[in-house]
Formats: C-alpha cells, sequence, structure tokens
C-alpha cells in the first residue's frame, strides 16, 4: 500500500500522503509507523526519493470509527478536523478534496495493487478475474461456517466456492440459508445466488454489493427479519444525519421492523416497508443512506414468506424473535420432575410432581433456562 501510494504521489505531482485508520485499530496504526519508519530510514520516503528529486510524505490521521467516514468527502472533512460529514457533488475531490486541493483518494487494495500491476503489467492483471472486474478481492468470510477468516480470491469465484469449499460449508449438517456481502448496508443472497460468479456487476444485480468485502453466512436457524433489524440499527446508529432521508427515513424502517418482530405488525407495513425504503436509497444523500435499506429490500424479495409469517401468523420460523416465542410442555414427555419449575427464574411454571407441568404464558420471560435444564426433551419453542 505505501508503495502504491508513493507511485500515486509521483503520477500526480503530489508530495503528501494520507492514510486514515480507525482508532480503535492500535495494531494496524503502530504496524504502519513502524512501516513509514523503515521506509524514511531507506530513502523511500521524504524528501529527494533515492536521489530522484522527488519528496513524498506520508500521515497517518487516526478517525473516531464513524462508519460515515468511508464516504471520501466525509473522510476529507474529518482529516482536516471538521465533523465527517458528505457534502453533495460536484464539485469532486480529483478537483476540490482535502484542504480544497486536487486529491486521489483510493481505498488499501486498490493502493496495494498498483505496484504489481507496473512490475507485471496490466495484461497480467487482466488475465486474473473476469472482464468487467479484473484481478482479485479479499474477503472476511464469517457467521455459520466452519472456516472463518480473511480470504483472498479471483473475481469471478462463485459464492459456492466460497461457502462451501474455502468455508468448509454450515456447521452440524445444517441448512445454507443465506450468506450477507458489503458490509451492514449490503444485501442478503440465498442459494439461488451460489452459483453466481462474484464481481462488482454480479453481486449489484443480486440486489447486494461488493463494499467493504464483508461475508456472512447464515443457516437455517437465522430469522431473517431480525438480520435486517440489526443491519439497519447499525446504519441508523452511524447516520451522520445531514440529510432527512437517511436521519428520519430509516427510523421510520427501524420503527417498522420492530413492531414486526414484536408481534405487532400490520399487512400496511409490508407494502411500506417496500416504498420507504426504495424512497432512502433513491433520494439519500450519500451511500450510507442510499444503501442501507438493502438489508431490507433484499430479505423483503428472497425471504416474503418470514416476513408474512411475523405479521399475520405472529411467528417466527427460525425461533429468533422473542416476543413471538411460546415455551411449551409436552405433557406426553414431561415425567414431572419439577427441575423445569425450580430453575424458572420468574416462577412461570407450575404443576403436581410426577406429573405433567405447564407453563404460564403471561408470566414467562422467554429466557429458554427450562429448555436447557430439561433432560427429557419435553419443552419445545413453537
Amino acid at each position: 500500500m505505501i508503495e502504491g501510494m508513493i507511485i500515486a504521489g509521483i503520477a500526480t505531482g503530489s508530495e503528501e500522503g494520507y492514510i486514515y485508520v480507525r482508532a480503535e485499530y492500535p495494531l494496524a496504526v503502530e504496524r504502519l509507523k513502524m512501516a513509514i519508519a523503515d521506509d524514511e530510514a531507506h530513502g523511500l520516503l521524504g524528501d529527494n526519493i533515492l536521489g530522484s528529486g522527488k519528496n513524498f510524505r506520508l500521515r497517518i490521521n487516526r478517525g473516531a470509527g464513524a462508519f460515515v467516514c468511508g464516504e471520501g468527502s466525509a473522510l476529507t472533512a474529518s482529516i482536516e478536523g471538521g465533523r465527517g460529514m458528505p457534502r453533495t457533488k460536484p464539485p469532486r475531490s480529483v478537483d476540490h478534496g482535502l484542504f480544497d486541493a486536487p486529491t486521489s483518494l483510493n481505498n488499501v487494495e486498490t493502493f496495494a495493487n498498483v505496484p504489481t500491476i507496473i512490475e507485471r503489467g496490466a495484461a497480467w492483471y487482466r488475465s486474473i478475474g473476469t472482464e468487467t472486474s479484473p484481478g482479485t478481492k479479499a474477503f472476511a468470510l464469517t457467521g455459520n461456517i466452519k472456516h472463518t477468516g480473511l480470504i483472498e480470491v479471483p473475481m469471478g469465484t462463485t459464492l459456492r466456492e466460497i461457502v462451501e469449499d474455502i468455508g468448509g460449508g454450515i456447521p452440524d449438517g445444517k441448512k445454507f440459508k443465506a450468506v450477507q456481502t458489503g458490509g451492514p448496508s449490503g444485501g442478503c443472497l440465498t442459494e439461488k445466488h451460489l452459483d453466481t460468479p462474484i464481481d462488482y456487476d454480479n453481486l449489484l444485480a443480486s440486489g447486494s454489493m461488493m463494499g467493504s468485502g464483508g461475508m456472512i453466512v447464515m443457516d437455517e436457524d437465522d430469522c431473517m427479519v431480525s438480520v435486517a433489524k440489526f443491519y439497519l440499527e447499525f446504519t441508523v446508529d452511524e447516520s451522520c444525519g445531514k440529510c432527512t432521508p437517511c436521519r428520519i427515513g430509516n427510523k421510520r424502517l427501524l420503527e417498522i421492523l420492530d413492531r414486526i418482530t414484536r408481534g405487532l405488525g400490520r399487512d400496511e407495513d409490508l407494502d411500506e416497508l417496500q416504498n420507504l425504503a426504495r424512497v432512502i436509497r433513491d433520494s439519500s444523500l450519500c451511500a450510507l443512506g442510499q444503501t442501507a435499506p438493502n438489508p431490507v429490500l433484499s430479505t423483503l424479495e428472497n425471504f416474503w414468506d418470514e416476513y408474512v409469517a411475523h405479521v399475520r401468523d405472529h411467528h417466527c420460523t427460525a425461533h429468533r424473535c422473542r416476543d413471538l416465542m411460546s415455551f411449551v410442555i409436552d405433557p406426553k414427555v414431561c415425567k414431572g420432575c419439577s427441575l423445569c419449575a425450580r430453575m424458572c427464574p420468574p416462577g412461570a411454571i407450575s404443576g403436581i410432581p410426577k406429573q405433567p407441568y405447564a407453563i404460564d404464558q403471561a408470566r414467562c420471560i422467554k429466557c429458554g433456562t427450562c429448555l436447557e435444564k430439561c433432560k427429557f426433551g419435553a419443552i419445545s419453542i413453537r
């Protein structure tokens, strides 16, 4: 990356570069400091690099961790000491960027690819990947999968190859349900997308995006309504609040999802979710707001039946939404040992020893202690 930035500086006539790092990553900051100091000691950074007459210096800027600072104009505002908020465009950063100067703003992967491309040539680089998305891509593979970690694959690799071959598949013999790509604002793709070659165009066409390279795998036990709510909670919290569609619209989306997961959803909520999500996507100022509805829109498209079950049947098929869960005791299996009653925190279970016990649903707090403690498999979730 450092070499790529030096090359970019020389190519554009710039003598200063900034590396923007989250302050929560002290190890990354420390290693960058060491690398910069080592390059300076060997004459690769600073004044008169290797006697060429070219100057280039690197500075590390530690950000406060605001997600919106991944947007270019918000990032430059943060480096300048202002609040990290995006601005309207034009002007673009290539014309008026950091400190109002023309700025070449790229991510780590782009700069890291530059030296190798110069060394081996563009034809070599384009021989990897697809026609429209050459090269490789790094992903953070995590979730309900056997082998998690950072991976780097050629563009055009299918989701199936990543999930099954590299990730080792879903543990405990459970069924694959979805994979969310692109970070918190990415869409959720299903089994029908597993053989889709991964590149920028295909992911966008499928309702997701490449984004930051996150890849979270979900299995049959995940509730997709709760998943959409989880990601929207993050983007609502990270919104800078500058534009109304993102600041207010996403809060309204979250309120609807919260209502649905608590069993208070209405039929009209399903249409309102879709309409509001599209308005936010089409009218927000920056990419954070424009992509925030992706988890909602993609789960509505691919898991419509789950939304309907939550709204009309007040039932969560994955048993993840606590307000839609009911713990019940099967009288045919219950031995009347009373262990569940003795362990129940609110005392919601009653009965006579050696006879079937019962759960008072009004008092049950759905903590799952009874299910965990029962030795006879008499308790289940409905």
